[in-house]
């Protein structure tokens, strides 16, 4: 059984961003499907702009967002800073706001998750 956390930062901003966010979405989905592990998918930094591009059904990866959506999370401080508080509130998914306004990577540590960054 493993414990995965797969934090995504890449912003929206290049072809390079885009695969970093792909990528990140399909381990996420690896240990999703996995019997027994448990994982975290954490937008954080500008990885936040990423959430109402991919709540758009029209986008290339809705499918594969929706896949791993219910294990989604976005930092609270991050979404404000990036201009996407509002769509992400409105699409319903958490915001960590456990260190200064961030998700704590030190408690998913602390969890025995493995921290994996996109």
């Amino acid at each position: 059984m493993t414990n995965a956390a797969v934090v995504i930062l890449a912003g929206t901003e290049s072809h390079a961003d885009v695969g970093r966010m792909v990528n990140g979405l399909e381990t996420a989905k690896e240990f999703a499907q996995a019997d027994g592990d448990d994982v975290e998918l954490i937008f954080d930094g500008a990885g936040t702009q990423w959430i109402p591009e991919l709540e758009d059904e029209s986008s290339d990866y809705h499918e594969l967002y929706q896949a791993v959506r219910d294990d989604a999370a976005a930092c609270d401080f991050c979404a404000g800073a990036f201009g996407v508080e509002d769509a992400i509130d409105d699409a319903g998914v958490v915001t960590l706001d456990d260190h200064d306004g961030h998700p704590s990577v030190q408690s998913l540590v602390d969890d025995d998750y493995e921290v994996i960054t996109f």
